[in-house]
């Protein structure tokens, strides 16, 4: 887990959000990607009022469409949910990398 002394307080929703997004990833990183390593960050994103949450993993990717299940979708809906980003990075046989950036000001 990586965070910066300096990251600001995180609104209720955010915060929630973010905790259910990386243990979501987690879970997958260990259930399905057979990984050994996997490294959470949180910081405060390049553009202002941002959190950046990254899950990066060791293991086998996410592999063919047919793979994206649940999880994934409700990682997404929650991202969205508060006009967030959701991005995916699969490297077959190089890690799973999850970027998703969530607003700060939140109504």
């Amino acid at each position: 887990m990586e965070v910066p002394p300096d990251l600001p307080a995180l609104p209720p929703p955010v915060e929630l959000a973010a905790y259910r997004i990386a243990a979501e990833a987690m879970t997958n990183a260990v259930r399905h990607a057979m990984a050994s390593r996997c490294t959470v960050s949180l910081r405060a994103g390049d553009a202002p009022d941002v959190l950046e949450l990254r899950v990066d993993d060791d293991g086998v990717g996410v592999g063919s469409p047919a793979r994206h299940g649940f999880g994934l979708a409700s990682m997404r809906r929650r991202s969205e949910e508060l006009n967030g980003t959701f991005e995916l990075l699969d490297q077959a046989g190089a890690g799973t990398h999850l970027v998703v950036r969530l607003p700060l000001a939140v109504r």
